[in-house]
């Protein structure tokens, strides 16, 4: 059998023809860095709020005490800089990077942070992607982490993939919304997870209703929820349904996230806790 480096390896299994079965491809830190638990978020499709559920997850970790980072890895579609008010660019030492740090000390790396400006688009192919996703882990100075989370794109193609495959993930939160397209578009993410033998943590629902200001009633603005059902089928926890309220898109706009109180997410922070 060919011998297999996870250091070279591009991870893009469909036009490699070795066996890597017995092999462990997850990329290694480096001897400077230490992370202990690595949680990934993800969505099977965009405009969930995903990167409102990984901010907010961080901030609500970051706050009980425990040193929290957040791994962009959504390398083409970066906002992880944007919503914690991040405006640095990366620098480093020669031999390794040093991740910018939040207002209230998270540590964060994200594309955004190596662009000329902030609406460069990055137009990169699949193994180039995963080498940054690869950079942005094991040459990257991550300063005694507790708790990483990722921010994974969408859907279950090259760059999901890569991170299933290449960090070691303790277990990934499934963010979802209440329409059925999504429900449907969602379940392929759970089976895509148990697939790869990736714990599935529990799900959480965004924008699950709005709560009238007058008479308290919820109106569902995108139907009824299919979240109970999902997490039924599968067996996994229904961690939180989050409701759209007034100032959330704001805080996340100005960077001002870790303001937030999103009382749901403190489920989602119960249960990493307990792992």
């Amino acid at each position: 059998m060919s011998e297999v480096n996870s250091s070279n390896c591009s991870h893009d299994c469909g036009s490699c023809g070795k066996d890597c079965s017995d092999r462990d491809l997850h990329f290694k830190l480096n001897s400077r860095s230490s992370v202990d638990h690595i949680i990934g978020i993800v969505s099977g499709k965009g405009g969930v709020g995903k990167s409102f559920v990984t901010s907010t997850l961080a901030a609500e970790l970051q706050r009980r005490g425990h040193r929290t980072a957040v791994l962009d890895a959504d390398i083409t579609g970066p906002s992880m800089a944007k919503v914690f008010g991040i405006h640095e660019k990366l620098m480093g030492d020669g031999e390794l990077i040093f991740p910018e740090k939040s207002s209230s000390g998270i540590q964060l790396i994200s594309t955004n942070m190596m662009l000329d400006s902030d609406d460069q688009p990055v137009i990169w192919r699949g193994p180039i992607v995963a080498g940054v996703i690869r950079q942005f882990y094991q040459e990257v100075f991550w300063d005694d982490v507790d708790y990483m989370v990722v921010d994974m794109p969408p859907g279950t193609s090259d760059v999901p993939l890569t991170v299933f495959q290449s960090l070691p993930l303790d277990g990934i939160i499934v963010v979802t919304s209440p329409q059925e397209l999504v429900s449907m578009v969602v379940e392929k993410a759970i089976n895509m997870a148990k697939m790869m033998n990736i714990p599935v943590l529990g799900l959480i629902e965004n924008m699950s209703y709005v709560e009238c200001g007058k008479c308290g009633n919820r109106i569902s603005i995108f139907g009824e929820s299919h979240a109970a059902e999902i997490a039924d089928k599968y067996g996994i926890p229904l961690l939180a349904q989050i409701p759209m309220r007034e100032g959330y898109a704001q805080a996340a706009d100005e960077g001002k996230v870790e303001a937030l109180s999103v009382p749901e997410i403190a489920a989602a922070a119960d249960l990493i806790e307990k792992s």
